[in-house]
């Protein structure tokens, strides 16, 4: 099958069976933030982001993504967003193994785009499906309301500035 996608800003135009994983098609494109963890949809290592959401490539079939926009973390890492999260997790003690650092930093993602105060329960409930393997979820936890906080101090000082 032969179909067209984004991956990290760039268009491609890519031949792949319907079935073959969204993780096997970036492994082939040499993106190796993106790991095979467990196949199993429950570790974070897998994780992209699909038309701006994290998703677990593993469980995606390349058949479902025509014209689709994807985001690695070596594009992502890249951006403001990241570099805030990777802030908040710093002051909260958080470790970024290198190995599920994808499902930890878009999980926070996620939950930054969506509350600007998020609580305890919703950062919980951004990263409850990924298997703990270097940091404990309240560590994890707080480093995601750490990161938002950061994320909107600047955002208000931007603000702030125009005005």
């Amino acid at each position: 099958m032969k179909f067209s996608m984004t991956i990290n800003g760039e268009k491609v135009s890519l031949e792949e069976e319907p079935e073959t994983s969204l993780l096997e098609l970036l492994r082939k494109q040499k993106l190796l933030s993106v790991r095979c963890g467990c196949g199993k949809s429950n570790c974070g290592s897998c994780a992209v982001l699909l038309e701006d959401e994290p998703v677990l490539s593993c469980m995606i079939p390349c058949g479902i993504l025509r014209n689709a926009n994807i985001v690695t973390l070596e594009h992502f890492s890249k951006q403001a967003a990241c570099q805030e999260i990777v802030k908040g997790f710093e002051k909260a003690g958080v470790t970024l193994c290198g190995w599920c650092n994808p499902g930890k930093i878009f999980g926070a993602y996620s939950i930054i785009k969506k509350y600007s105060n998020p609580t305890r329960e919703q950062a919980a409930q951004a990263v409850k499906d990924l298997r703990e393997c270097c940091v404990e979820s309240d560590t994890l936890i707080n480093g995601i309301i750490y990161a938002a906080q950061i994320h909107f101090e600047k955002e208000r000082l931007k603000k702030n500035a125009k005005q």
